[in-house]
């Protein structure tokens, strides 16, 4: 067992010439990231996921858990918390951002003005926003008719961000100020000279007349937008109970957030944008170490993730990614993508998965001397000889049959901690009994405020002085020779 303040050690057990004998799987340097791979049922969760969890809150991480299936991992990370909160030098805050349950969840702006510095920002939380409601994006990225409505949605939140010291930024309020007609919208855009670059190419659509040209290039980013349009979504994204900034050492936190399989698709989206700016304020030197763990990760999507993994180690930031299968990558990522993916993880625990990813990652193990026996009997003799080759460590038909907890792999070190032998193929030995003992004593995540239906309409339909208003966000908007206010929409 090789520890040290980061590490990851499992309890394992294998089989070498019929004896069976115990061990560890040491991942000593987490922050060279973990992939864990396996087909629904291998046992990713519980074998492996649970324990990255568990054991770095032990060991005084902060933490962001994207929790698929909602709130199966949270509730590990919420009482593992509660027995452990004396090992942080400052105490985290535990916070939970959930579209279902609404009183149990909190509010959170990931359009924050404070964080967003340059129209970078902007264009990174567009395109986040819109490759996750749109997929199938992502592998046409650089086409007109993506990167039309990414600009557009970019220049609506940049807006938004400057006007008022970004009074009005927010994702809700991006929604619905989209929904402008155009000579007003566009008027209004103009105001705000960073953007002019942007607009212009719709502004002179617009102008020419070339409505089919300039429909397509809008009604894209409105159509998809126009799916986060719930009170449920409005209300979780227009508060500002905490910050995306998890491993400030003053302020370090654990933050859950759930989806749901049913509303993937929707909810995916918005979880990316979260994602996309935790990473981005999270990767900074002289913070706390941190601890990102993402839980069926091809259902959401942040550009970004290979870089990530490719400079997050020297700023202690350690990566967790949990995949069924590398097909499901490829289809969600593209092909691209998902290679540097699979290629630049630094530590690899795999259960049981057939075809293609079978096949690279018995490439990935290597090859190893076998010994082989062959026995020629005929009437008069019986030869046996005995002769080595060159063969796959763990060969694709052996991933592919491995049993629900058995699991394959390979460790990365460091200079100070070698690791000889690197490849396993183990069986994670969890004691399901105490587990089970320790789950039935799991406090449940507290309600965090009493919400009803009427206090989530106040919330979506006042504006900062407590006055009613409509459906659409109101903007007031101050010319600059003029003392008068207009009230749009």
């Amino acid at each position: 067992m090789l520890q040290n303040e980061c590490s990851i050690n499992l309890p394992a057990a294998y089989t070498l010439r019929g004896r069976r004998r115990k061990s560890w799987i040491n991942v000593i340097n987490p922050f060279r990231s973990l992939l864990v791979i396996g087909t629904p049922g291998a046992g990713k969760s519980y074998f492996v996921v649970r324990h990255v969890i568990t054991q770095h809150i032990r060991k005084g991480f902060t933490m962001f858990i994207y929790d698929f299936k909602f709130d199966d991992l949270s509730r590990i990370a919420y009482n593992t918390l509660l027995k452990n909160g004396s090992r942080y030098k400052v105490p985290p805050k535990f916070f939970v951002i959930n579209f279902e349950d609404l009183k149990r969840t909190h509010r959170c702006n990931p359009l924050d003005p404070a964080t967003m510095d340059d129209i970078t920002d902007a264009t990174e939380s567009s395109r986040t926003i819109m490759l996750g409601l749109n997929k199938d994006w992502i592998k046409k990225q650089g086409d007109f008719f993506v990167e039309s409505p990414i600009n557009f949605v970019t220049a609506i939140i940049w807006f938004l961000r400057k006007y008022q010291e970004g009074k009005y930024c927010t994702l809700p309020h991006v929604i619905e100020l989209m929904q402008l007609d155009y000579p007003h919208l566009f008027k209004l855009l103009r105001g705000e000279p960073e953007i002019e670059v942007l607009i212009n190419p719709f502004e002179s659509a617009f102008r020419n007349e070339a409505m089919e040209q300039l429909e397509g290039q809008v009604a894209s980013a409105k159509i998809g937008m126009a799916r986060l349009s719930s009170p449920q979504l409005y209300y979780v994204l227009s508060g500002n109970d905490f910050t995306l900034d998890i491993n400030n050492p003053q302020e370090p936190k654990i933050v859950c957030t759930g989806n749901n399989p049913q509303k993937q698709q929707i909810y995916g989206a918005v979880l990316s944008l979260y994602i996309s700016r935790v990473i981005k304020l999270v990767n900074k030197k002289r913070q706390h170490k941190c601890s990102l763990v993402f839980d069926e990760f091809p259902t959401i999507y942040f550009n970004g993730i290979d870089s990530l993994i490719a400079t997050a180690r020297a700023n202690k930031v350690s990566t967790t990614l949990a995949v069924q299968d590398y097909s499901q990558l490829k289809k969600d990522y593209g092909r691209d993508q998902a290679e540097v993916i699979m290629n630049i993880v630094g530590n690899v625990i795999s259960g049981q998965v057939v075809g293609e990813t079978a096949k690279l990652l018995s490439e990935r193990f290597g090859k190893i001397v076998q010994e082989r026996e062959s026995v020629s009997v005929n009437t008069s003799e019986t030869s046996v000889s005995r002769s080595t080759q060159l063969d796959s460590a763990i060969p694709a038909s052996k991933i592919a049959a491995l049993s629900s907890g058995e699991f394959v792999g390979t460790v990365s070190d460091d200079p100070d901690q070698k690791i000889e032998l690197k490849v396993f193929h183990s069986e994670i030995l969890n004691d399901h009994s105490a587990i089970h003992e320790e789950e039935s004593q799991y406090k449940s995540i507290p309600a965090i405020r009493k919400v009803s239906h009427y206090d989530i309409e106040q919330k979506l339909f006042q504006d900062q002085k407590g006055h009613t208003r409509n459906h659409r966000c109101k903007i007031e908007i101050a010319h600059n020779d003029h003392t008068r206010h207009k009230n749009i929409l």
